[in-house]
């Protein structure tokens, strides 16, 4: 029973920043129809920043926690002029346009590499622990960092999704992801929400780097597995689905825990692809996929 707890308990939160990245790829893809293979750079900007930033500040004095949150805060800030100048510098020419897009986001990846790895250097760079303390759930320990990032996942996916489904913006990027002419009839603004959903993700794409970087050791190659990650959950709970970007996220966390607990990491990845494989046969479009 307590092996179980564990098991849970680690599946939320691998699975919560899953969930956080891989939304941002559904909420592209649903409102303006394309794949962006450069999300994962947004994320690992974010997490490089914190990185970088943290033991600098708390060398200059300032508490752990303080130099986190301002890390936190510039972390996003780079991301989101890096998604910015993203957008308007390609992908609002490419707006669902998927053959122009994977071309722009493939050429997007390679000179990210570089700028990151030039910028930041190739070596690891670990972050200080932010909360001490292990705090025991049922029998099943974890750590309060990791308790913390599980928690903050959570309130952010919550806060999204009432967004989405009470706000005006909400309702609009809705509207726009299932008929965008329709919606342009009904007086929406096709560009300006295209570019909100774009930065929306950027946000939770930074907030994902921002959570994982304090539990994970950071470095510019760091986007490009949770790429993959966050694109099997997509796929598997559907494109351009939120709660399917939810499902698929904790399908996937789950997978990789367990079978990382019971065999090893390689096999818990090949069950990952097999099981996506088998989804997929079964339901083409994902398990709460439309049309």
């Amino acid at each position: 029973m307590q092996t179980a707890i564990q098991l849970i308990l680690t599946s939320l939160q691998i699975g919560a920043v899953y969930i956080l990245f891989s939304l941002g790829l559904t909420l592209i893809f649903g409102v303006m129809r394309i794949v962006n293979f450069a999300h994962g750079h947004l994320f690992a900007v974010s997490a490089l920043v914190v990185a970088s930033t943290v033991p600098w500040l708390v060398g200059a004095g300032f508490p752990i926690l303080s130099a986190y949150l301002l890390g936190a805060v510039a972390g996003v800030a780079v991301a989101l002029a890096v998604g910015l100048v993203m957008y308007v510098g390609g992908f609002r020419f490419f707006q669902r346009d998927l053959v122009g897009s994977f071309i722009l986001s493939i050429g997007l990846v390679l000179l990210l590499d570089g700028v990151l790895l030039r910028t930041f250097g190739g070596a690891v760079r670990p972050v200080p622990d932010i909360i001490p303390g292990t705090v025991t759930v049922l029998g099943a320990a974890i750590t309060s960092q990791r308790l913390a990032l599980c928690v903050a996942a959570i309130a952010v996916t919550g806060l999204l999704y009432w967004a989405l489904t009470h706000t005006k913006l909400g309702k609009a990027l809705r509207a726009v992801s299932i008929d965008h002419e329709a919606a342009m009839l009904q007086g929406i603004p096709y560009n300006r929400m295209a570019l909100a959903g774009f930065m929306i993700a950027t946000v939770l794409a930074a907030l994902a780097g921002v959570l994982i970087a304090p539990v994970t050791i950071v470095s510019p190659a760091i986007g490009a597995d949770y790429l993959i990650k966050g694109f099997i959950a997509v796929i598997v709970g559907g494109l351009g689905s939120v709660p399917g970007a939810i499902l698929g996220g904790l399908f996937v966390a789950a997978i990789e825990t367990v079978g990382g607990f019971y065999f090893d990491p390689s096999s818990a990845t090949i069950a990952i692809f097999v099981l996506v494989i088998a989804v997929l046969l079964v339901r083409p479009k994902g398990l709460l996929g439309h049309g």
